[in-house]
């Protein structure tokens, strides 16, 4: 996840994408609302947005339709995992994988799962996704800030892997690239996609990118 300041304990130095965050882990607890109800989960400094779900994952949640009720879903920059878990409660017969590189993010979704009875979530590193997996659907508040050139490169690896037909979801504050990004996906990505804005609120787009039949 991205695009708001994360606010990390004190003596937390390292961005919330650094692999290894620096400091103790310190849990907290915070009350949030994921698939329609109210639930208690764990967060901690040096990842993204500990003290809420950020306002650009609210939006993404609040515009996506529901997901596939089965298959490989993906959310993409997982953090502490309110989209993965979110996904993980609408859909208990999908597998969910949870991408990130900071590892204590993929902890804390590993402790948030297992909290809310959920053993449909894989939070893993990207290298221990399997290669032949595809995606019925990917859901992303998209890492902005590793900078460009990261960010295509992220997308170019993961976006092909949409299943024929799948969509993915991208949600990016406007006065972050949000328009910029729009415009690479329609024009210098290598495969066809079709991409469509879904939605602007409080200075966040929503983008649905679709890989066609053919």
């Amino acid at each position: 996840m991205d695009q708001e300041n994360a606010k990390p304990e004190a003596g937390v130095n390292s961005h919330y994408f650094s692999p290894n965050p620096q400091g103790e882990l310190v849990p907290r607890e915070i009350r949030v609302t994921l698939a329609g109800e109210d639930y208690t989960v764990t967060t901690a400094g040096g990842v993204f947005s500990p003290e809420h779900i950020d306002t650009g994952t609210r939006i993404l949640l609040a515009t996506t339709p529901t997901a596939p009720a089965t298959g490989n879903l993906l959310d993409l920059g997982c953090g502490w995992g309110p989209i993965a878990l979110n996904l993980a409660l609408e859909s208990p017969d999908a597998t969910v994988w949870a991408v990130d590189v900071n590892e204590r993010a993929l902890e804390l979704v590993r402790i948030n799962a297992q909290r809310l009875g959920l053993t449909n979530i894989n939070a893993v590193l990207v290298a221990d996704v399997p290669g032949d997996i595809v995606f019925e659907t990917i859901w992303s508040n998209p890492p902005i800030r590793v900078g460009k050139v990261e960010l295509h490169a992220l997308l170019e690896a993961w976006l092909p892997r949409l299943a024929p037909n799948a969509e993915a979801w991208l949600v990016v504050q406007r006065n972050l690239g949000a328009d910029s990004l729009q415009k690479w996906l329609e024009t210098e990505f290598s495969i066809p996609l079709e991409v469509l804005r879904e939605n602007i609120s409080k200075g966040f787009r929503v983008t649905r990118v679709r890989r066609p039949l053919n």
